[in-house]
């Protein structure tokens, strides 16, 4: 059975180290925060200006005053702190983030990432994108393995304008984990129910198998 947004995203938790910062991209990487272990210490960073992020609030609880980089509402945990952009983007140029998630589009097989634009299609903006994957060094990306078409999102080369090149470390799709290695992509677990072969199918890019792959787990 695949995955939904919620099942990558709880799954991605389990990336997630105590005393690390972390960064939460748009999107699926958002819902992240809702799924790390509470024994754990983790500082949520938004390049809009919040370090100390919570998870989503409930209805009735918003504060229209507290949001993140895209733009939806958010809860800030005790202590959390608020600066300005340019205090922002030193904690990610100065390499003071310890892992950062995304979304994309398109992710090729050398590690190459597409996540802030589509030609002819109204883009709000890059955002922090380009400064996140120029200076990170663990990446994780959350993604849908397929578009909505079917057609393969893990690709021999992105066909979309790129964001960084060669800067992914790991996947996080609805049918699989995958890490980049200097082969091609290496399947490391499969979601339940989710065979190798529909898998493989799904992948554009070169898929490295080997031995017998095992079922992620999300508790």
């Amino acid at each position: 059975m695949a995955l939904d947004k919620n099942g990558i995203a709880q799954r991605i938790a389990k990336e997630v180290k105590d005393g690390y910062y972390v960064n939460l991209g748009i999107g699926i990487p958002t819902l992240v925060a809702n799924f790390v272990r509470d024994d754990i210490q983790v500082e949520f960073q938004s390049e809009n200006g919040i370090l100390g992020m919570g998870p989503f609030p409930f209805e009735g609880e918003e504060d229209a005053d507290l949001i993140n980089a895209g733009k939806q509402t958010i809860t800030a945990l005790p202590g959390a702190s608020f600066f300005d952009s340019a205090t922002s983007f030193g904690m990610i140029r100065g390499q003071h983030v310890d892992l950062t998630i995304l979304g994309a589009m398109e992710v090729a097989e050398n590690g190459d990432i597409a996540n802030w634009k589509i030609p002819g299609k109204m883009v709000k903006g890059m955002g922090g994108a380009m400064d996140l994957v120029a200076s990170a060094e663990n990446i994780i990306v959350a993604m849908m393995h397929t578009n909505k078409a079917g057609e393969s999102k893990l690709l021999k080369r992105c066909s979309l304008p790129l964001t960084g090149v060669g800067c992914v470390t790991k996947i996080v799709t609805n049918l699989a984990v995958i890490e980049v290695t200097d082969e091609g992509f290496k399947l490391l677990e499969r979601a339940p129910g989710v065979s190798v072969e529909e898998i493989q199918q799904a992948t554009e890019g070169k898929l490295i198998v080997e031995g017998e792959i095992p079922e992620m787990k999300l508790g």
